[in-house]
């Protein structure tokens, strides 16, 4: 058996390779048990996550040195995963920028994302749509937008359409009909999701942000006003957590182009 010769594969083309007598019983559980973890020592990368979940672990980076961001970059790829780095702090970034391989990186500076790709992810039919109530949302909005534009779907923005001035989220009508699932993103009191709940039928993520001024308690007052909505349909994650909506947004994208199919 080449070393290489199934790295990367999902559990499913493995098993089919089985089936087809192209490995034996004994090479898959040994496979199997080699890609499940790369322990580097300071990191234990799961690299059966993609199997499982459909997607590749991400790698949260606040913390991390870029050396260890380069090498965790590397070996997920080795592995044949694409890398989602999120979070990269400012001093970082130009560094990284400088040491990932720029023909298969993608950035989002406003996100301090970086997606790095050693193979192409299939793009979904179905329309993730991203609200952010202002332009001080956008860094956690752009988070979210692009975690779910690197894991295949399609996304339309729809910025600056808080409730201060309702007229123009009225004017997303289109957007709020075809998305599939919407991410609504807003800080200050945090009633846009719960606005755009009452006007579409699809799943509403609400994104609470630390935007707003004392008495926001930086994102408190919006997280508690998203979990106390009387509008149905909609779910809450963390404060600031873009990435968390980014993922759940196109995890629901993915269950609904599978029905579709």
């Amino acid at each position: 058996m080449s070393s290489d010769a199934t790295r990367g594969e999902s559990l499913r083309a493995i098993l089919q390779r089985v089936a087809a007598g192209q490995l034996s019983p004994a090479d898959a559980e040994e496979v199997i048990q080699r890609d499940q973890v790369a322990d580097m020592g300071w990191a234990a990368l799961d690299l059966q996550r993609e199997a499982r979940r459909g997607h590749p672990e991400a790698v949260y980076c606040e913390g991390k040195t870029p050396d260890q961001i380069v090498e965790i970059t590397r070996r997920m790829m080795e592995a044949g995963q694409n890398v989602l780095l999120t979070r990269v702090r400012p001093e970082a970034w130009k560094e990284l920028l400088r040491r990932l391989p720029k023909e298969s990186r993608t950035e989002c500076a406003i996100a301090r994302s970086l997606h790095v790709a050693c193979k192409i992810v299939p793009k979904k039919r179905g329309v993730v749509g991203v609200l952010a109530g202002g332009t001080s949302d956008l860094p956690v909005a752009e988070e979210a937008a692009f975690t779910a534009e690197c894991l295949g779907s399609t996304v339309r923005r729809a910025y600056d359409v808080g409730v201060a001035g309702v007229h123009r989220l009225m004017r997303q009508a289109d957007l709020l009909r075809e998305a599939r699932v919407l991410v609504a993103v807003a800080g200050m009191e945090g009633a846009l999701p719960g606005v755009a709940s009452g006007l579409t039928r699809a799943p509403v993520i609400a994104v609470p942000t630390s935007i707003g001024y004392g008495a926001s308690f930086h994102g408190i007052s919006s997280l508690l006003t998203m979990l106390n909505s009387c509008s149905p349909g909609i779910s809450v994650v963390n404060i600031d957590n873009g990435f968390g909506a980014g993922f759940l947004a196109d995890t629901i994208n993915e269950i609904g182009e599978s029905r579709v199919r």
